[in-house]
């Protein structure tokens, strides 16, 4: 992705692992399994908005869970057959970076967007509008 090579250079060794070679993050060593302020998680190399906190709950993975996208159409998925077994992998359309994985067993009969903190950055609700958000402040209108 010539687009984003820039923003894939500035990426750590962890970083770069999951979003470009699919790796997988250490469950409950990560930095946003426990996040649980307002907020949204976009894309750590495009930037792209991904998920709202509103989404977000504890699966006891290890890694941050969501019940949805904000926008379907901002996530691909496809079959993954590594490790020996089925799963489906999440990628971000934008720039393909790899996520994580989605699962048909969350709360309530929703899906589990199993996603690793490596590749999403965390913006809380009181920094949207500084951040160029601002868009995104009616996810937490009561």
């Amino acid at each position: 992705m010539k687009k984003y090579l820039e923003e894939i250079r500035k990426l750590n060794q962890l970083q770069y692992s999951v979003t470009q070679e699919k790796g997988t993050e250490r469950p409950f060593d990560n930095a946003y399994n426990d996040e649980y302020r307002d907020g949204i998680y976009i894309d750590i190399v495009s930037k792209q908005v991904l998920f709202s906190s509103k989404d977000k709950f504890e699966s006891g993975s290890g890694w941050p869970a969501f019940t949805k996208p904000i926008d379907e159409n901002i996530i691909e998925t496809k079959r993954d057959f590594s490790h020996g077994i089925i799963r489906t992998e999440v990628k971000s359309v934008e720039a393909n970076t790899h996520l994580g994985h989605v699962f048909d067993d969350g709360p309530d009969g929703n899906l589990r967007y199993c996603i690793n903190s490596s590749s999403l950055l965390f913006i809380p609700k009181e920094d949207l509008e500084e951040k160029g958000y601002g868009e995104y402040l009616y996810l937490f209108d009561s």
